[in-house]
C-alpha cells in the first residue's frame, strides 16, 4: 500500500470517539482532555518522526511511527493511523536490507508530505468536532 492508497479511510471515526467518551465518563471531560492531549502532542510527534527519517535514526523511527500510530487509533484517526502503519511496515521491509542512512530518508520522501497533510486534516477535524466549551 502507498500513501495515496489510503484515502478510503474515514479521516476520523466518530464511533471511535464516542467509544472513548463512554470509556472515559464524559461527565468528567476525561475524553475532552485526552483528545486535547492528541492535538497538542501531533506536531511534536510528527517532528520526532520527521527528524528520525530524515537522520537514518532506525531505532528513533521505530519509536515515533508507533506513537504516532497508536495515539492516532486511539482517537480514531483512521487515515493517519494506516499512514503510520503503512510507514511502519516499509521501515520494518527495507531496514534489515538497506542501511538507514539511506533507506529512511527515502521513506521521509515517500510518507512525510502526505502525513503531514493529513494530520493537518485530522487537527482541524477534531478541533471541530470537540464539544463547545471545551477548554483544549
Amino acid at each position: 500500500m502507498t500513501p495515496s492508497d489510503d484515502a478510503g479511510r474515514p479521516l476520523v471515526d466518530p464511533s471511535v470517539l464516542d467509544r472513548l467518551r463512554v470509556e472515559l465518563d464524559e461527565d468528567e471531560g476525561y475524553c475532552s482532555m485526552f483528545v486535547g492531549n492528541f492535538i497538542d502532542c501531533l506536531p511534536f510527534r510528527i517532528g520526532k518522526l520527521r527528524l528520525a527519517l530524515t537522520t537514518g535514526d532506525l531505532d528513533g523511527a521505530v519509536d515515533a511511527v508507533l506513537s504516532l500510530k497508536t495515539s492516532s487509533q486511539m482517537v480514531g484517526a483512521e487515515r493517519l493511523a494506516g499512514l503510520a502503519m503503512d510507514l511502519e511496515r516499509s521501515i520494518r521491509e527495507k531496514s534489515p536490507r538497506a542501511e538507514p542512512s539511506v533507506a529512511l530518508p527515502q521513506l521521509a520522501v515517500n510518507y512525510l508530505r502526505p502525513i503531514n497533510q493529513c494530520s493537518r486534516q485530522t487537527l482541524y477535524r477534531l478541533q471541530a468536532q470537540r464539544p463547545p466549551g471545551a477548554n483544549r
